[in-house]
């Protein structure tokens, strides 16, 4: 990996599922690198760069357990989260018996997963996430969990300071309603609500307040963005 915030392989050939995965991964500060199948997820995870494995089952080429058996037999203990639509009792047994780390049943909630992602990430020390962000003179402490901008405190509820978290990690790009309801809310329908816009609004009010220059805008009709012009 070229990015110094961690390595995270996710060994997944659903395309639509990988994208999915990644993105939410990303957008809360991890680097992500994915393989399609089990020789080319079995050939990144041998280089020892990851600090966690996120590895289906149902392969092209094989059962991604295998992946996980041979790298124990080498002797490398990269934790691994074992994500799959195979879910009796059988087969999470297989899994952690093969050295898997946790076992997570497809469908699952992407806050569960990051949860998961999370406990095992701090058993390695290979992933190492960034700790403050920032957007022009807009700063998140991510372990505080405070935002300033020039010196001014800027209170933040818990659900806003998430909402504002994933807006600066993908600042320069535009973000929609539907991303938001499902990074933030962990909610992946259109629940008919203006809840997005209630939240946005109150945070721009907070954050380009006084003589500030504007970070948040909006694309009408199709989402917000943080931008640093200033």
């Amino acid at each position: 990996m070229t990015d110094g915030r961690c390595g995270i392989l996710v060994v997944e050939d659903d395309i639509e599922m990988a994208q999915q995965v990644t993105q939410s991964l990303e957008a809360n500060g991890y680097a992500v690198e994915i393989a399609r199948d089990m020789a080319s997820g079995l050939g990144e995870a041998r280089r020892g760069e990851y600090g966690v494995l996120l590895i289906d089952r149902l392969l092209p080429d094989g059962d991604g357990v295998e992946i996980i058996r041979v790298l124990r037999e080498e002797k490398q203990s990269t934790p691994a989260l074992i994500v799959s639509a195979l879910g009796e009792v059988d087969d999470r047994v297989r899994g952690l018996r093969a050295g898997g780390d946790d076992y997570l049943v497809k469908p699952f909630a992407f806050a569960e997963l990051l949860a998961r992602v999370e406990a095992l990430a701090r058993r390695s020390d290979r992933v190492i996430k960034e700790t403050v962000l920032h957007a022009g003179d807009l700063e998140l402490d991510l372990l505080a969990r405070k935002a300033r901008r020039r010196g001014r405190d800027i209170g933040l509820l818990p659900r806003e300071f998430r909402l504002l978290e994933f807006l600066v990690r993908n600042q320069g790009h535009v973000v929609t309603r539907a991303m938001l309801l499902q990074h933030v809310w962990d909610i992946h329908f259109d629940p008919m609500t203006n809840i997005i816009d209630v939240y946005v609004s109150r945070i721009r009010r907070k954050v380009d307040s006084n003589d500030d220059y504007p970070l948040f805008h909006t694309v009408r009709g199709v989402g917000f963005c943080i931008r640093a012009t200033g």
